[in-house]
């Protein structure tokens, strides 16, 4: 089954054409509203590096986690 998704508004402007392996693996700036200052605080408090490490680190997914345990329970 084929999936079109329209990353324009969440992405920065030169990833926006980019698919979706390439974008996991650009640095997490590819992501709209997150700055290289930004980016390197991830880096330097978490290692995190790419889209895909923000996607799979454990903290991160912990939150996510939390808060639709929460969103269930109301």
């Amino acid at each position: 089954m084929a999936v079109s998704v329209d990353l324009a508004k969440q992405l920065d402007k030169a990833y926006e054409e980019l698919g979706v392996s390439e974008v996991l693996d650009a640095p997490v700036a590819a992501l709209a509203g997150v700055s290289e200052g930004d980016a390197e605080k991830l880096a330097s408090a978490f290692g995190i590096k790419t889209v895909r490490d923000l996607g799979t680190s454990k903290y991160f997914t912990l939150a996510a986690a939390l808060v639709a345990l929460e969103q269930a329970t109301k």
